[in-house]
């Protein structure tokens, strides 16, 4: 008996508040379930009309301080750890309602947002899961960070942190992970951002980061950790940028049957990359599956995740 590999939304809606990063404000995030093939859309209900976002490669704008969306002049920030949590449940369409031009900052990682996604529960949908394999390596440079995407039989993510700093050197710089929905939930999602206390400062000078703190970030100055409870995980500052990777691959708008691999890039270089890909039509297809079995082993769908 075969098993096709469907689509999957909430099977509830869930609301959420927190505190916006930029601006300081509190943010209110509603997330609904989707019809089948629509995707993921953020929904800017503090305007009058209301605006539409997809979640798309081609609509990211500016990536400076996250990954952000645009419809002509409108904008929503930071969505790049809500989609890190969405592929690591394997959701494919939802609708995300905030009130605010950001998503709130929750923890600075993605486990509030699994948890949430959780809570309100998961459906499958009758339409195929659509997966896009990559078929020929492409890559892109920028002084002397790179990313790259390769074919591989599963998903693989590699990275490799750069940094002159003394904390960074103590703790693990590279790591590479095998994806699964367990291994998201259990070694990436917990991994919070991270940022040094001299940007902080900088940024706030700019009206910037003004609700960016310990509670919502891991602080460095010249030599130290600041949160008093440290670290999560000993890898935790490798392990965010491979989270945040995640929801930038995500834009592609269905999961990746590939291999990543960056070394000091970005959201401004990893989209660089997906837009590279999309002008490569050779380098990968979209396929489905119409036998669970034929999904690389370790990407198999987890029934745990699906109420």
């Amino acid at each position: 008996m075969t098993s096709l590999i469907l689509q999957k939304t909430l099977k509830n809606p869930i609301h959420a508040a927190g505190v916006g990063l930029h601006s300081g404000e509190r943010v209110v995030m509603t997330l609904r379930p989707a019809e089948a093939d629509s995707g993921i859309v953020f929904v800017r209900t503090d305007l009058h009309p209301e605006v539409e976002i997809k979640a798309s490669v081609l609509s990211v704008g500016d990536t400076q301080l996250a990954t952000t969306l645009v419809n002509d002049t409108v904008s929503i920030a930071t969505v790049e750890h809500l989609l890190s949590a969405l592929a690591g449940l394997a959701i494919d369409n939802l609708r995300v309602e905030v009130n605010a031009p950001e998503l709130p900052i929750m923890d600075g990682s993605s486990s509030p947002f699994v948890f949430l996604l959780q809570s309100a529960g998961l459906t499958e949908q009758k339409a195929p899961r659509r997966f896009i394999r990559i078929l020929q390596t492409v890559s892109v440079l920028e002084g002397d960070a790179a990313a790259t995407l390769s074919p591989y039989e599963g998903f693989r993510l590699n990275y490799k942190l750069v940094y002159d700093h003394p904390v960074l050197k103590d703790h693990t710089a590279a790591a590479q992970v095998e994806f699964s929905p367990t291994t998201y939930v259990r070694e990436i999602a917990r991994a919070r951002t991270f940022g040094f206390l001299s940007d902080y400062e900088r940024l706030r000078s700019m009206n910037l980061a003004r609700g960016g703190s310990l509670s919502n970030a891991v602080v460095l100055d010249d030599c130290s950790i600041l949160n008093e409870e440290g670290l999560r995980l000993e890898d935790e500052f490798v392990k965010h940028k491979i989270l945040d990777a995640i929801g930038d691959l995500y834009l592609l708008g269905a999961p990746m049957i590939g291999a990543f691999s960056g070394v000091r890039s970005g959201h401004r270089l990893n989209n660089r990359l997906l837009r590279k890909l999309l002008d490569t039509p050779s380098a990968f297809e979209i396929i489905t599956f119409s036998d669970e079995r034929d999904l690389p082993a370790q990407m198999s769908v987890e029934p745990a995740f699906t109420e």
